[in-house]
């Protein structure tokens, strides 16, 4: 195995892909376009509730053109779901939109389902919201019985309004109301958690991050990171995301992430702006950050 190889085996760098017009005609040659190593798609509307029972033909070429290309795959569940809103119509629709996500995942290969923490909206308690996400979420995870389902990775927010998860130390009574399922993992966004106060950019701000996640959900829960730079300074719990090294977190944070023990054998997908030709620039600068 070269060098190249065993980069990419520990840490395979792409993109979310658009998959408009079939997940295998349009998502995987823009996988190639970009050089991505690893994809993350949608499988529903991401900002409603509508679903779709997907193309079998496209999901079979989808699934082997990723196994042929050793790419690791990802689904994205939609914006809407909220397994801690007051509203019961949102609450029960948050099941349905993320059971679909997760059988979509299951039928087209993908190694886990990504999905936003939430917020204690109405006024409730976080208490009261995280009760109600054990309650709506853990049948959930008991359905994960086959060895090809996804994992459910939990990536928290950037902290606006009244987050239920966007510090790591927040992920502990997350993972404690799911009794720490199997198939529980974490998604990081990197500027989510630099918009919710852990500061990557000061000296030693990645490893500290890391080493705090670590011990708060133990090793083998961090399945994938989304590589995001961010418009906005640390704290200020906004979520806009900026191209790799053109925002306040810089290129550096994202060298020393990659030579962290946490972060072995975990993908990085980029959710940039700038079309195909920055995603395509992202993820160059960011293989060669894993490379040097």
């Amino acid at each position: 195995m070269t060098t190249n190889e065993k980069q990419r085996t520990r840490n395979p760098i792409g993109g979310h892909v658009p998959v408009a017009g079939g997940l295998a005609a349009n998502g995987i040659s823009y996988a190639a376009d970009i050089g991505a190593e690893a994809v993350q798609v949608f499988v529903a509307n991401p900002r409603g509730w509508a679903t779709s029972p997907g193309n079998a033909k496209q999901d079979e070429q989808f699934r082997e053109a990723c196994a042929e290309r050793e790419i690791p795959a990802y689904v994205h569940a939609p914006y809407l779901i909220n397994f801690g809103s007051h509203s019961e119509e949102t609450a029960t629709k948050s099941v349905s939109s993320m059971r679909h996500s997760l059988r979509r995942g299951r039928d087209i290969g993908a190694r886990g389902v990504v999905v936003h923490t939430g917020a204690a909206t109405g006024g409730r308690a976080r208490e009261t919201a995280l009760a109600q996400a054990r309650e709506l979420m853990l049948p959930l995870l008991e359905e994960l019985t086959h060895d090809e389902d996804p994992w459910l990775l939990l990536e928290p927010t950037a902290g606006q309004g009244a987050s239920l998860c966007s510090q790591v130390a927040e992920l502990g009574p997350y993972f404690d109301v799911l009794e720490h399922h199997p198939r529980l993992g974490v998604c990081l966004d990197t500027c989510h958690v630099f918009a919710a106060g852990h500061d990557l950019a000061a000296p030693g701000g990645v490893p500290r991050t890391l080493d705090e996640l670590e011990s708060v959900i133990g090793p083998g829960r961090l399945r994938l990171i989304h590589a995001n730079d961010s418009k906005d300074v640390v704290g200020a719990h906004k979520d806009r995301h900026a191209t790799i090294g053109s925002g306040h977190i810089g290129a550096d944070p994202f060298r020393d992430l990659f030579r962290h023990p946490l972060t072995a054998g975990v993908p990085l997908v980029i959710e940039t702006p700038g079309g195909k030709e920055g995603h395509a620039a992202d993820v160059e600068q960011l293989k060669k950050l894993r490379d040097a």
